[in-house]
């Protein structure tokens, strides 16, 4: 059998439902309540547009989800009959991006709108360069085009199922996603375990949508989840860097985290911190915390930069692999340092890090030590450096865990009311990695960096 008869077998084993299924429960806007006031302008601007050439267009997913909800939605996502070529040649502000799952990005200014194209199960006609799964399910290439009703049983989850029409204020709701909204239930489409082999990482879009929204995984659907937990195994690192992001710095960290622990899946992402919380009282008081902490900064209004938050969560990895250098008669800096390169190393097969984040993970780590050296100008000369604040925020966390650190918070907490703290503050050099000038923007659509941001357009 060809590769793809058996891709198409597949999907269309996958994807068999009921008429009844298939069928959308159609809500006027009196049911709903989604008022137009809650949307993007912009992305209204791509539906009109699309309407108006004669494509069907509709909002769906999360920010349906979330309108209905009564929450606002930071991102907008628009499904239509339009192929990607068509919605890329209508819009001048518009660029192609991916070949795993073809979408259009347009842009406007710094917002937005991702458009694709209504898919539908591949059929023995299709060939592996619209439609592949690699041996274990996953899908490789999905880019074989149909109508909603195809596309909606497509999507992952129930409340993710519901297409909003500008053009009568309607929301088509597929797989009694409506109702499961209603009743806080979160529902894979489909059979689970062919669901997370198709792409592993709706098990983290689980948990996700489980602590942001406040609902219940319905039983079928968080049942496998612990067994297939190693698929993870299989995402790029890059792809699960970004899911972090989303998981830990939208202000339910804390809940995350938990959920996250217990359908096995944190080891998955953070392998050696789990290691340490499973077996260290302090390492488990530490990165609870460290999830109450920003999710306190998030919820009022401040920001969480992602250096911080993975130095924070490997610090306990640090320790405990700079104890084995000391053991073997290194120095405490040089250890530190040793440690370091040896737990990021570890942590990029897992999640990937930039390079902007990692180096100053390293002179956050490395600042502990300094700050403990508060004679003569020592103190001045730590407190010039740009991740002074984020290494005493780092102090206060140690201690806040109850690490003896002798008073050292208290200390620079007093040190940061002196006139000469005040000096160094204002005369303190911006860090040069974030005040250079923006690289002119590339003008050839499609670029690697554009086709590795790509995703699966199902939030």
């Amino acid at each position: 059998m060809s590769i793809v008869n058996t891709v198409a077998r597949f999907f269309n084993r996958n994807t068999k439902k009921t008429e009844e299924e298939c069928k959308p429960e159609i809500l006027q806007r009196k049911q709903h309540g989604i008022s137009r006031r809650q949307l993007s302008e912009n992305a209204l601007k791509v539906l009109y547009r699309l309407n108006k050439e004669g494509y069907q267009a509709y909002l769906v997913g999360g920010c349906v989800r979330d309108s209905m909800l009564g929450a606002h939605p930071k991102d907008f996502d628009v499904a239509t009959n339009a192929t990607p070529e068509q919605v890329n040649q209508l819009f001048r502000n518009s660029r192609l991006i991916g070949r795993r799952f073809k979408l259009v990005h347009v842009l406007f200014g710094r917002e937005v709108i991702e458009v694709a194209t209504f898919r539908t199960s591949p059929k023995e006609e299709h060939n592996s360069q619209q439609a592949k799964t690699g041996d274990s399910g996953m899908i490789l290439r999905d880019n074989v085009y149909g109508s909603i009703d195809d596309d909606a049983m497509r999507r992952d989850f129930t409340i993710n199922a519901m297409y909003y029409a500008v053009n009568d204020f309607t929301v088509h709701s597929y797989a009694n996603g409506y109702q499961d909204a209603q009743d806080k239930l979160i529902r894979l489409m489909g059979d689970p375990e062919t669901r997370y082999r198709e792409d592993p990482v709706r098990m983290l879009r689980a948990i996700r949508f489980a602590a942001k929204l406040d609902f219940e995984i319905e039983h079928e659907t968080k049942a496998p989840i612990k067994m297939m937990a190693p698929l993870m195994e299989q995402i790029p690192a890059p792809r699960l860097f970004e899911e972090v992001l989303k998981l830990f710095l939208s202000g339910n960290a804390l809940v995350t985290y938990r959920l996250l622990r217990e359908y096995k899946l944190f080891g998955e992402l953070f392998p050696l911190t789990e290691q340490c919380v499973a077996n260290d009282e302090f390492a488990a008081r530490f990165v609870e915390q460290t999830m109450i902490n920003t999710d306190t900064r998030i919820q009022s209004g401040k920001s969480v930069t992602p250096y911080y938050f993975f130095a924070a969560l490997l610090w306990p990895s640090l320790q405990r692999v700079q104890a084995e250098f000391l053991e073997q008669g290194l120095p405490p800096q040089p250890a530190l340092h040793k440690a370091a390169n040896r737990v990021i190393e570890q942590q990029l097969k897992r999640t990937s890090i930039p390079k902007r984040f990692t180096i100053p993970m390293k002179e956050i780590w490395d600042m502990q030590a300094r700050l403990e050296k508060k004679k003569g100008k020592k103190a001045a000369e730590a407190a010039e450096s740009n991740r002074f604040r984020a290494a005493y925020d780092f102090v206060l966390l140690r201690e806040q865990c109850g690490e003896n650190l002798r008073g050292l918070g208290k200390w620079w907490t007093g040190y940061q009311e002196s006139e000469e703290y005040k000096e160094i503050a204002a005369n303190r050099k911006p860090d040069e990695r974030h005040t250079k000038k923006r690289r002119p923007r590339r003008t050839n659509r499609g670029s690697a960096n554009d086709r590795q941001r790509s995703r699966r357009p199902e939030a």
